[in-house]
């Protein structure tokens, strides 16, 4: 996929160190990830290697990785046709449907893998914007979870759970 200046393309292995400080910058902010621990390069290396699929956003002039997803299964077996899949955005670069993108493309990957329905567990209802573009393109919600994220000052958010199928 190419909108204008930015392509949403599959990982190479040059782009761990970008990715990773993508990552980590949504960790550290502590509204969205429930992952509270930052990747070094090194373990960065071996958690996006363990995806089914990881797809970036890159500047084509100048090969800047911009964003990122993850793609995995998210249940096992008699349910291992759902998938999961996070997003991660540059602080500088939100606001730009660079998220769309990678949302659009990883929905592709997954029905190219076999998966027939993409969940997700835990997206914060603060993260309006998430939300709305969730929305837009057609996913469901299918529940709230009260207090269910632990957000970096503390506090308890509420999360809700959506879908669409693939």
């Amino acid at each position: 996929m190419e909108t204008g200046q930015i392509k949403i393309r599959g990982y190479r292995k040059e782009d761990i160190p970008e990715m990773v400080e993508i990552w980590n910058e949504v960790v550290e902010e502590g509204v969205a990830f429930p992952q509270e621990e930052t990747l070094t390069e090194a373990t960065g290396e071996t958690f996006f290697t363990g995806q089914n699929y990881c797809g970036v956003a890159e500047n084509s002039e100048t090969g800047a990785i911009l964003g990122l997803y993850i793609l995995h299964p998210n249940h096992i077996g008699r349910c291992g046709h759902i998938c999961n899949a996070s997003y991660a955005v540059r602080s500088g670069n939100r606001g730009f449907h660079i998220g769309e993108g990678l949302v659009l493309d990883c929905i592709r990957q997954a029905h190219e893998i076999g998966f027939r329905i993409l969940q997700f567990n835990a997206v914060v209802a603060d993260n309006v914007h998430a939300r709305h573009l969730y929305e837009r393109i057609g996913f469901h919600q299918i529940g709230t979870v009260p207090g269910g994220f632990r957000l970096k000052n503390g506090s308890y958010g509420d999360i809700c759970l959506y879908y669409i199928e693939v």
